[in-house]
C-alpha cells in the first residue's frame, strides 16, 4: 500500500530511452545473446567481454530497476492523495518497466485530461531534457546552441522549442535524408558531419547565429571541431589580435557517447571554453522548486505540440528481451523509439 505523498500507477506506457538500454546490457556482447527461463518469464543472458568487466563489478547480482520513465493510471492512494485516484499521470524515476509502480507524488505529473498514457509516456525525461539545456544556455550567457545527433527525437523536440523561443539554433547530423527531413521540419541551419563540406557549412552556421553553446550527444573529436569551429567564428569580430585567441566563451556539454573515441580538444579554441558532461537529473537537483515546476507546466501545457513523441511499435515485457526485439531498438535509429505496454 502507497504511504504518506505516495501513490501506485497501474503503469500502461514506457519508452525504452538509450539510458534504459545502459543499464539493460551494459557492455555485454548482444551478438552472442541466447534466450532462457520461460515463454511466460523470458530471460535474456548475454556475455560480458572480459576487458569490460571491471566497469560492472558492483553491479553483479545486484537487482536494478529498470524504466526511467512511463505513464499510466493512479489506482491506489497515500493519506490526502485520494484525489489523484483514477488521474492519468506521468512519472520518472527507475522501475517504470512494471505492471504497477509505488512512486512518490513529487516524481509524477498530471497529464491534461484526454491524454493518453502512450501520450504522456515521454512526457518528462526528453521534454525536460530540451527545456533544460535551454535554461543551462540562457544560465551562462548564450544567445543561439549548437545541438549533435540531432535527427533524435531530443532534437526534433529541440528544434520546435528553439523556435517557439526564438533562439536560434545550429542542428548537427550524419547523413543528408537527416537534412531533408529537419529542414521539412523549418530547421534553418543543418550540417551534415559525413559531409565533405561540413565545416565550410558548420562555419556559415556560426557565423549566421553565434552560437557558442554546444550539447553534445556525440563525443570523440567533433566535440573539438565544433568548439574551433567556434572561435573561428568570434574571431571573425574580434578588434585586435591576441595569441591565445578570444576570449568569447565557448562550452560544449557533452550528454551522450555515440562515439566512444577519446574526446579531442586542439588548442584553437581559443582562451575562454570548457567542457563538460550534462546530465537531466543533475540539472533537476541544482534547479530550484520554482524553476522545476515552470519547466513541468510547459511540459504539460504544450504536450501535443513542441513535445509530441511518436513510437515505432508498441511491445510487451516479455518481447522487450527477444533476441531479434533487443537488437532493432538497440539499433538507435534517429527518432525511432519503442514503447513498452507492461500489461500486454
Amino acid at each position: 500500500m502507497p504511504g504518506t505523498n505516495e501513490v501506485v500507477v497501474r503503469v500502461e506506457a514506457a519508452p525504452i530511452n538509450p539510458t534504459d538500454m545502459g543499464l539493460l546490457f551494459g557492455p555485454a556482447d548482444l551478438a552472442a545473446a541466447r534466450l532462457e527461463g520461460t515463454a511466460r518469464q523470458p530471460v535474456l543472458v548475454a556475455p560480458v567481454p572480459p576487458a569490460a568487466m571491471s566497469f560492472v563489478a558492483l553491479r553483479i547480482d545486484q537487482p536494478l530497476p529498470v524504466g526511467v520513465e512511463g505513464a499510466g493510471v493512479v489506482v491506489a492512494a497515500g493519506p490526502g492523495q485520494e484525489a489523484l485516484l483514477g488521474k492519468t499521470v506521468a512519472m520518472m524515476g527507475d522501475g517504470a518497466y512494471a505492471q504497477y509502480r509505488r512512486i512518490a507524488v513529487a516524481d509524477i505529473l498530471v497529464l491534461p485530461d484526454g491524454t493518453s498514457p502512450a501520450d504522456g509516456a515521454a512526457a518528462l525525461v526528453n521534454p525536460l531534457t530540451v527545456l533544460g539545456m535551454l535554461e543551462t544556455a540562457q544560465r551562462n550567457g548564450h544567445k543561439a546552441i549548437v545541438h549533435t545527433a540531432a535527427a533524435s527525437s531530443v532534437g526534433k523536440m529541440l528544434i520546435r522549442a528553439c523556435r517557439q523561443d526564438g533562439v536560434p539554433l545550429v542542428n548537427i547530423v550524419r547523413r543528408d535524408d537527416q537534412v531533408a527531413e529537419l529542414r521539412a521540419m523549418g530547421a534553418e541551419h543543418v550540417c551534415n558531419s559525413a559531409a565533405p563540406e561540413f565545416r565550410q557549412d558548420l562555419a556559415r552556421a556560426l557565423a549566421d547565429t553565434n552560437a557558442t553553446a554546444c550539447f553534445d550527444a556525440v563525443g570523440g573529436a567533433l566535440t573539438g571541431r565544433i568548439l574551433g569551429a567556434m572561435e573561428a567564428a568570434a574571431s571573425q569580430h574580434a578588434t585586435q589580435y591576441s595569441r591565445y585567441g578570444t576570449n568569447v566563451l565557448k562550452q560544449a556539454f557533452v550528454y551522450g557517447a555515440l562515439d566512444r573515441a577519446p574526446i579531442e580538444i586542439s588548442r584553437i579554441v581559443g582562451l575562454n571554453w570548457s567542457v563538460a558532461g550534462w546530465l537531466l537529473f543533475d540539472f533537476l537537483q541544482q534547479a530550484d522548486t520554482a524553476t522545476r515546476a515552470r519547466l513541468r507546466q510547459r511540459v504539460c501545457d504544450e504536450l501535443h505540440t513542441t513535445f509530441a513523441a511518436s513510437y515505432a511499435a508498441t511491445i510487451s515485457l516479455a518481447a522487450a528481451v527477444q533476441p531479434q526485439t533487443v537488437m532493432a531498438y538497440m539499433e538507435k535509429r534517429s527518432g525511432v523509439k519503442y514503447l513498452i505496454n507492461p500489461q500486454l
